[in-house]
């Protein structure tokens, strides 16, 4: 029997499965929880199959465009049921897919745990805030819910740049315009660069991934607009360490200048596995006070761990500490609290190390 697309994607939300894999070789899986399983009674696919489904959800100029760079990202959708952000790749002579699905409804702040300090730096008039994590660690969720935040509460225009567009926002308090890389812009470097022409008071920018972005974010936060982004970072500290080592030698002092500035929040997120079914978030928070700035400014980023340590009164939190207290809620595994920890230690001296399997 022929793969059908739509229903796969439909029973990833019977499954409660963020992801479809499609490979040759293999049959169809889901991850759930984090763990990709197989569909149990379907064949494993094969070279035709695959290149079929690629040419079903691809139109002929992303087909062509995929054909001949070897990947291609792009949004598909099923009405009413969800939307997928789809990455189409070679490999081994052959078609791959993966699909991430994307929920219809924006969930908002509450719903995801997400810190109250979230809140507040989504209605900051201006400056810097950052959203990281590794992949698959719900940086987009927790962006769009803040920027739906931001949206309910605030007039205004927020201006979003995406790769593919993922959430969608309906104009609330604000007019919300949402521009796709590849489609309505060419790069997100040249949708920066148009930006402050189109008067927003709020930018989102998918993914800061060079110099040039990130310098351009910052000169964007700096002339008086909120600018939000994701890094692909582990933490708050490796966070202000990736965007200053982007940049050459001659120019990180200037760089540490203008962070220091315009950084208003750092929220590094991981999923962990919860006892019983299902992921939850913990998040490491770090904001932009006077101490965090000096740091900064002055290069003594390996300070700023004490800084959230002692920081807790105004929101900031180290993910450690987070993880510590999943496991006295009865949430997360010690095992799995140490698997995401920056520090293991502290998880085995603040929970019992007679708690923690033997090897870990």
């Amino acid at each position: 029997m022929a793969v059908q697309i739509d229903s796969l994607l439909k029973g990833m939300i019977q499954f409660d499965a963020s992801d479809l894999h499609l490979k040759v070789g293999s049959p169809p899986g889901y991850r759930i929880a984090g763990e990709i399983q197989p569909l149990k009674n379907i064949e494993k696919m094969s070279p035709s199959e695959t290149l079929n489904l690629a040419q079903q959800v691809l139109s002929e100029e992303q087909f062509r465009e995929f054909d001949a760079s070897g990947d291609f990202d792009c949004a598909y959708s099923i009405p009413g049921v969800a939307r997928y952000r789809l990455n189409v790749m070679k490999q081994r002579g052959s078609v791959s897919l993966v699909f991430r699905k994307i929920p219809v409804e924006i969930p908002n702040i509450d719903d995801l745990g997400l810190p109250m300090v979230c809140r507040d730096l989504a209605m900051k008039p201006r400056g810097l805030v950052l959203v990281t994590g590794p992949t698959g660690s719900g940086k987009s969720t927790s962006l769009a819910a803040m920027i739906d935040f931001r949206n309910s509460n605030e007039r205004g225009h927020i201006l979003t740049m995406e790769d593919p567009v993922e959430f969608v926002h309906n104009d609330k308090m604000s007019f919300v315009n949402q521009r796709e890389i590849g489609s309505d812009t060419e790069t997100f470097t040249s949708a920066l660069k148009r930006a402050l022409r189109q008067d927003p008071d709020v930018i989102l920018v998918g993914e800061m991934r060079d110099l040039e972005t990130i310098s351009m974010g910052i000169t964007a936060a700096e002339t008086g607009h909120l600018v939000f982004g994701t890094l692909h970072t582990t933490g708050a500290t490796q966070t202000v360490d990736r965007i200053i080592d982007v940049f050459p030698p001659d120019q990180q002092q200037q760089i540490r200048v203008q962070l220091a500035e315009t950084l208003q929040g750092v929220i590094s997120q991981v999923l962990v596995p919860k006892i019983g079914g299902g992921r939850v978030a913990a998040h490491e928070i770090m904001l932009g006070t006077d101490a965090i700035k000096a740091c900064i400014r002055e290069g003594k980023t390996t300070q700023m761990q004490n800084v959230l340590q002692t920081g807790s009164k105004v929101g900031m939190q180290l993910l450690d500490n987070t993880l510590v207290k999943l496991v006295q809620a009865g949430t997360i595994e010690v095992a799995d609290a140490i698997a995401k920890a920056h520090t293991p230690d502290v998880i085995r001296r603040s929970c019992g190390e007679e708690k923690v399997p033997a090897g870990v």
